[in-house]
């Protein structure tokens, strides 16, 4: 059962790693976010990027919360790999 749940929860982070990381290529790509997609990542990914983006000081247009998050959700695989 432990090794259901280690999957599960491995996936999971890898999943949220992976919609942070689209979000980050789409914003370089389309930083109006006028496609569905960019929508619907920033929708997906916003929740976990405010507050870290309220914690971080103000680096002028350059926003550092999505690269603090891929480090989190980084290390929580190692952690739960």
């Amino acid at each position: 059962m432990g090794t259901f749940v280690q999957a599960f929860l491995g996936t999971l982070l890898a999943i949220l790693w992976l919609l942070v990381l689209g979000r980050v290529i789409v914003s370089w790509v389309d930083p109006g976010n006028r496609s569905r997609a960019a929508v619907l990542l920033v929708q997906a990914t916003e929740p976990m990027l405010a507050p870290i983006r309220r914690l971080l000081p103000p680096a002028g247009r350059l926003d550092f919360s999505s690269l603090v998050v891929l480090l989190v959700l980084g290390a929580l695989i190692r952690v739960v790999i």
